[in-house]
């Protein structure tokens, strides 16, 4: 959630910044709703000072002698019965325009970092480094994923179609052991780079959804329980966030740095007719996501070393990748600046993401009311949220089905992998 006080002070700032994510953007409503909030918190003010005025006069009147029912003591009660009575009729009044405020806040995205590249849209976001080009596979006869995984009887889209509906999978046999031996291997490698390992409830409530950006936006990109009041998760980030809503840390608390597990579902109701085969978009999938709550002067470092870290699972597989640093056109709605790590899938000759790493600022922790509070200072501040795919375990069997594709029709087992699925070849 964006910083009143923030558009009350530098509208014209807050409005550039939301323009150079795009069209659709206007801030106007909030300054002229707020306008009218301060007016009236203005003139509950003077009401109030008056109910408090008149409540010494009368009780000094009385100490001086006067009697309760003197015309002057009836008369000043009389007054102090009215203003009560107004400032009760304002109460609900500053209720409602606190409401309609905060509805038009969370309908805003988060203003892009003074470091983001400003952009129209994919098409202008900046590549920022390759590794592992001496990885890429050769050769004509380069299948696509789902085709490798279907020959070797470890994909099957036909029967997880006819089970649920349209993209979902089942994994057999050495397909469900190459997607636990990833999410193993995930886990273990950032646990060893100092996360702490959380397994989170799977079904979340709407206050948790709202909190890290996903509600009101998203809702028809989501599977909602009504009946409860909950919803299927659609990334780890959301639940392991949710963890500290509402509460203040100390600052020694800070870094928290959180890697979990999850499987997560997503309606993906703007991509029809994409990505229609195979395991890069599904309603199902897993992921192993990194979440850190940091103090806000550490946030950038922290930034980078998380981009790392998922960059070092890429790199433990042998995997080629790229990062690229998204324009502000382009970002996500909660993100104040994001890096994308897009692994190379040799049957489409092009990258495809595979990570996208976030720095919230203080967008996600205004939300979930997430503070900490430093020692000998006044108050509290916001932390800051950061999280990225660890990474998406679909995509990732994808990446090395096809780049460790061989001629006989086989697939070799990154070497990462082979003390989890203890073979070398599927």
């Amino acid at each position: 959630m964006l910083d009143l006080k923030l558009i009350r002070e530098n509208p014209d700032v807050v409005q550039a910044k939301l323009d150079s994510r795009g069209p659709g953007y206007n801030i106007q409503p909030i300054v002229e709703l707020s306008a009218q909030q301060k007016d009236l918190e203005r003139v509950r003010s003077q009401l109030q000072a008056r109910s408090n005025e008149i409540g010494k006069l009368v009780g000094q009147k009385m100490k001086a002698g006067s009697q309760p029912n003197a015309p002057e003591i009836l008369e000043l009660k009389a007054e102090g019965n009215e203003l009560k009575a107004q400032l009760g009729e304002l109460e609900p009044q500053e209720k409602e325009f606190k409401a309609q405020i905060e509805a038009l806040l969370l309908t805003l995205p988060n203003l892009p970092s003074d470091s983001t590249p400003v952009g129209k849209d994919e098409n202008e976001n900046i590549e920022v480094r390759r590794w592992g080009e001496e990885y890429k596979p050769t050769g004509k006869s380069l299948l696509p994923h789902w085709e490798i995984g279907e020959k070797l009887g470890i994909l099957n889209t036909e029967r997880g179609t006819k089970i649920a509906q349209s993209r979902f999978v089942a994994l057999i046999g050495a397909g469900a052991a190459l997607e636990r031996a990833l999410i193993q291997f995930m886990l273990d490698q950032q646990i060893a780079a100092g996360y702490t390992e959380v397994l989170p409830p799977f079904l979340i409530n709407t206050a948790s959804l709202t909190a890290t950006g996903q509600l009101p936006k998203f809702a028809e990109e989501s599977f909602q329980c009504k009946d409860d009041d909950l919803w299927l998760a659609p990334t780890a980030e959301v639940p392991v966030t949710n963890l500290y809503r509402d509460e203040i840390l100390t600052e020694d608390d800070l870094p928290i740095h959180h890697c979990a597990y999850t499987p997560c579902f997503r309606r993906e109701a703007g991509s029809y007719g994409k990505d229609t085969r195979g395991l890069i978009r599904l309603h199902q999938f897993n992921k192993v996501e990194l979440v850190k709550l940091v103090h806000p002067d550490t946030s950038a470092q922290e930034h980078e070393a998380l981009v790392q870290n998922a960059e070092a699972i890429l790199q433990a597989l042998r995997l080629p990748y790229r990062v690229i640093e998204l324009c502000t056109g382009d970002l996500g709605f909660g993100a104040a600046k994001c890096y994308d790590l897009e692994v190379w899938l040799p049957s489409a000759d092009r990258y495809r993401e595979i990570s996208s790493c976030s720095n919230f600022g203080d967008f996600q922790a205004r939300r979930a009311n997430i503070r900490f509070k430093s020692p000998g200072q006044k108050g509290t501040q916001f932390v800051h949220t950061l999280n990225g795919s660890g990474l998406a375990v679909g995509r990732t069997m994808a990446a090395v089905l096809e780049n460790y594709q061989q001629p006989d029709g086989s697939v070799t087992i990154p070497e990462a992998l082979q003390p989890y699925l203890k073979r070398e070849v599927l």
